[in-house]
C-alpha cells in the first residue's frame, strides 16, 4: 500500500509531466495557426471578428421617459407597472 506522502510526491510529479506536456501542445499549436495565418494572409479580424454589441437580459440601458405628470413632472417610460398618477386614465393626455 502506498502511503499518503508518496501519494503527495506522485501528484506533484504528474502535475509537473501535465504542465510540461501543455507547454509543449501549446507551442505546437501556435506555430500550427502562426503558418496558417501567414500561408492565407489572414488579419486579426479575419480569425476574431469584433464582438456585436449585444445585451443580455437585465442589461437594458436607460430609456428615455414617454409620459409626464403635469403637475409634479414625474416621468414614466411606459415600462412596467403604471404609476398611480397615470392609472386607469388616457395616457395620450401625458404624453411628451
Amino acid at each position: 500500500m502506498t502511503s499518503y506522502k508518496e501519494l503527495l510526491q506522485q501528484r506533484e510529479q504528474l502535475e509537473q509531466k501535465i504542465q510540461e506536456a501543455r507547454k509543449s501542445e501549446l507551442s505546437d499549436a501556435v506555430a500550427k495557426v502562426r503558418a496558417l495565418v501567414a500561408e492565407y494572409g489572414l488579419s486579426a479580424d479575419d480569425v476574431f471578428p469584433p464582438a456585436k454589441a449585444t445585451r443580455g437580459a437585465g442589461q437594458g440601458g436607460k430609456v428615455a421617459p414617454k409620459y409626464r405628470n403635469p403637475e409634479t413632472g414625474q416621468t414614466w417610460t411606459g415600462r412596467g407597472k403604471a404609476p398611480k398618477w397615470i392609472e386607469n386614465q388616457d395616457r395620450e393626455k401625458f404624453a411628451i
